[in-house]
């Protein structure tokens, strides 16, 4: 569906089912230069669980107007936002990556509004190499080659895909080809300057579930724990043999950890 949120269109993935605000409401938040159809799976399956689902192309990104947000504090003030633009009063966050760090500054900063954080491949910092910073910033498509090969899992490389016929790797080159000019460098450059993560875990005081990839070469497993060590009562899943991409390379997994 689209909404408008601060003057802008966004489209929102809602499962398959029309938003409702009085049902218990969950967020997914997509990762840096990905959108809504990172969730495809786990939308559906709330939708159609007795959840209301928000599934944001976040703003410059898929097909939702007005320009990528250069801060993730920005980004938390506009998750907040879209849940009143949507009519709901609180959510839970589910967030990847840049999403995770968006959800937890969002509960950080709005903690009336977030019931629960399930946070998928975050980090205490989520430091992005000089690189892959330098190359996204010139639309470069070598950019694109470092985030797919680093964020799959060796199972991914290997079609390890449970859609027959069907490769990961190209599937997230595709997505990440179609973002906008400059977008992968802004949402990477606000992972790069986010230095707020551990006084963020420190305020929380709802349920918190982190889920790590063991092979994760962006924001490895060790990384996550830290963070879970600053999350007062917080539950850590680790998925084995599995990277950053772990909803489509482990989409069972990954929901079943959503669940519990």
């Amino acid at each position: 569906m689209q909404i408008t949120v601060n003057g802008h269109a966004t489209f929102v993935a809602t499962g398959g089912r029309a938003f409702d605000p009085s049902l218990p409401v969950v967020v997914l938040l997509h990762g840096a230069g990905f959108d809504s159809s990172t969730w495809a799976l786990h939308t559906r399956w709330f939708a159609h669980h007795g959840h209301a689902v928000l599934a944001p192309d976040l703003p410059g990104h898929g097909r939702s107007a007005g320009e990528a947000l250069t801060t993730i504090a920005d980004l938390a003030d506009w998750t907040a936002a879209l849940i009143i633009a949507a009519g709901a009063s609180s959510a839970r966050l589910i967030g990847h990556s840049m999403g995770s760090l968006i959800a937890l500054e969002t509960a950080a900063r709005h903690p009336a509004m977030v019931t629960r954080l399930d946070l998928l491949g975050p980090a205490a910092t989520m430091t992005v190499g000089p690189d892959l910073l330098k190359d996204a910033e010139a639309n470069q498509h070598s950019a694109i080659d470092m985030v797919s090969i680093w964020g799959l899992g060796m199972r991914a490389e290997l079609g390890g895909s449970l859609a027959p016929g069907l490769w990961m790797h190209a599937g997230a080159q595709r997505v990440l080809e179609a973002t906008r000019p400059g977008v992968l460098h802004t949402d990477l450059n606000a992972c790069n300057a986010y230095q707020n993560a551990l006084a963020a875990a420190a305020q929380l005081a709802i349920p918190v579930t982190l889920i790590l990839g063991e092979r994760d070469m962006m924001t490895p497993a060790k990384s996550g724990k830290a963070l879970a060590a600053a999350i007062a009562g917080s539950r850590t899943v680790v998925l084995p043999a599995t990277g950053h991409m772990m909803m489509v390379e482990r989409p069972d997994e990954v929901l079943a950890a959503l669940r519990a």
